[in-house]
């Protein structure tokens, strides 16, 4: 059975930090490239992240270069996304995606940036 579990999400003040996790299980890995996604209110689902299979290269939406750091352990079979300088539009749902042969979404989890 697979599975996308995201944690840490959570209420930050603007320019505050949260690192989100993804544990996967069920599938291959270390064989799918990893990426997170948001969608804030009235928004479509956005890439906000993702990384190769090794976890050697990366890209980012625009909106998050030098603020977003995606990772991943592939012997843990989890992919990060630490978040600094949060800003108010980083309010959204996040979900952790799997791609190989397939693709696959976790459930979600919510980062609300305010004062």
């Amino acid at each position: 059975q697979v599975q996308l579990v995201e944690s840490g999400g959570g209420l930050v003040q603007p320019g505050g930090s949260l690192r989100l996790s993804c544990a996967a299980s069920g599938f291959s890995f270390s064989r799918s490239v990893m990426g997170w996604y948001r969608q804030a209110p009235g928004k479509e689902r956005e890439l906000v992240a993702d990384i190769t299979r090794t976890g050697l290269s990366t890209s980012y939406a625009d909106s998050v270069k030098g603020r977003f750091t995606i990772s991943r352990d592939n012997a843990k079979n989890t992919v990060y996304l630490q978040m600094n300088s949060l800003k108010f539009e980083d309010t959204a749902v996040y979900y952790c995606n799997a791609a190989n042969a397939a693709s696959y979404w976790g459930q979600g989890t919510r980062v609300t940036v305010s004062s």
